[in-house]
């Protein structure tokens, strides 16, 4: 089985070293860079017995020039800059390349010696949990045993009451998945606004995950979660409606994961696939970062992320791939985002976005 590992990082992968000990897969490393040739060489001693590649600035627009020509510039322009969704590319570079399972880590998550065997485990073993909620949204929380009696929520939880009342029906399940999302030991995945409220001005806060109740969660139709990108899996078919969306754009940023996992899963629903969530569990060594500047990027954001989810439930689908789903939901976006979006920017704001979905399309298109 052919397995990519797409990594944002501008920093040492320290984080990957038990990746060394996982070689019953065909494994390689993408590493989503800033092009620092430093940080390359200590990379490379660190990855020197996995096959890896770096895709900076400069590489990826040599990667589109050599598909795309003189057009090269509008599809670079998807790619945003000097973000966590510059991610997007690597998924580009797994699907061209024919990856079966692509894996999204985060260079502060650090991974265990089964890392790459329990997400394809979760992915295809089908024996698992659904949950249901008529509010339509899960709390990933509520699966990690945590070191306070508090309800807390995961970064990109909608904060309306109707969505955090947490009343769920469990059923014994049997169905693969075409995304998996890991979970964590240490830091969970939080927003600005609890770090804060918790007291962590240096973006971190006493609030720890202790490991996980549930090894295989998944969300029932029209159920929404926080898809966090920070430990996730997911099959190559998806990626055409995979694309991390254009951050660090009006404003907006660290939205890319939670509104690309709203839309990936309302397209998942409408075909008949599953996405799971619980192992493996990875150890989350924050670094410290200015909580401040993660709020900013938030705040602008936190009143769409209010209405994504249910602009997202009104679209309407009739067609059978994920490519096709995807132009389906751009369409619907401008059709139903008048309806939700009352300020003249946030509608400019998706029309951008729908912009470059559809260019994405064209990329995916391109490469297939």
């Amino acid at each position: 089985m052919k397995v990519y590992i797409i990594v944002p990082s501008i920093n040492p992968l320290v984080n990957l070293r038990n990746l060394v000990n996982q070689s019953d897969n065909c494994l390689k490393i993408i590493v989503v860079d800033e092009g620092n040739g430093d940080i390359r060489k200590l990379n490379d001693k660190l990855l020197s017995k996995i096959p890896h590649e770096y895709y900076g600035p400069k590489e990826r627009e040599r990667w589109f020039k050599d598909r795309f020509g003189t057009r090269y510039g509008k599809y670079l322009a998807v790619i945003p800059e000097k973000c966590h969704a510059e991610t997007s590319f690597g998924f580009l570079k797994a699907y061209e390349d024919n990856a079966d399972v692509i894996i999204e880590i985060d260079d502060d998550v650090h991974v265990s010696e089964t890392f790459v065997r329990e997400h394809i485990d979760n992915l295809f073993n089908p024996r698992g949990v659904s949950v249901n909620t008529e509010e339509g949204w899960y709390n990933t929380m509520e699966n990690l045993y945590l070191n306070t009696n508090h309800k807390i929520f995961p970064r990109g939880h909608p904060y309306d009451l109707s969505c955090r009342r947490e009343k769920y029906a469990w059923t014994d399940i049997d169905k693969t998945t075409v995304l998996n999302m890991g979970l964590w030991k240490g830091h969970p995945d939080l927003d600005a606004i609890t770090i804060l409220h918790h007291g962590g001005l240096d973006g971190r806060c006493g609030i720890q995950s202790q490991g996980c109740k549930r090894k295989r969660v998944i969300p029932d139709f029209k159920t929404y979660f926080a898809l966090c990108s920070m430990n996730t899996s997911f099959l190559r078919k998806i990626v055409p409606s995979y694309y991390q969306l254009y951050m660090n754009h009006m404003n907006v940023d660290r939205f890319d994961d939670i509104w690309s996992g709203v839309f990936l899963k309302r397209i998942a629903d409408h075909l008949g696939d599953g996405l799971s969530i619980g192992k493996p569990l990875c150890t989350h060594a924050k670094r410290e970062r200015n909580v401040f500047k993660d709020l900013e990027k938030e705040i602008m954001g936190l009143e769409m992320n209010e209405v994504i989810w249910k602009i997202s439930s009104e679209c309407e689908f009739y067609s059978k791939t994920y490519a096709d789903c995807y132009l389906e939901l751009c369409d619907s976006i401008e059709k139903f985002g008048g309806k939700w979006l009352r300020k003249p920017w946030q509608l400019k704001f998706w029309k951008d976005q729908t912009e470059k979905m559809r260019r994405w399309i064209d990329i995916i298109d391109q490469i297939s």
